[in-house]
């Protein structure tokens, strides 16, 4: 996939076409002001990818946790605030 580098001024003023781009070719674009990158443009379709690996990772760290509360057991508030000195 060809990726693009694009300053927002000039995203502005092409918008449509980048759009067509993305959604048609697959392109990914990526918007600067100023000289730093700052948002991108990307296929819905990558979306959905980064959006079902960050569930995996919540989903890994859910079971970790609930692992780590069977081995280790759980405390109160009350013990909490005193094991941080509150």
């Amino acid at each position: 996939m060809a990726i693009t580098v694009l300053n927002t001024v000039d995203a502005k003023e092409q918008f449509t076409d980048l759009i067509n781009r993305v959604v048609h070719s697959k392109e990914r674009v990526i918007l600067t002001r100023r000289g730093q990158e700052i948002a991108a443009i990307i296929p819905l379709e990558d979306l959905t990818l980064l959006q079902e690996a960050q569930d995996r990772h919540d989903l890994r760290e859910a079971i970790d946790a609930l692992k780590e509360v069977r081995n280790v057991g759980t405390m109160t508030l009350d013990q909490l605030r005193e094991d941080i000195g509150i």
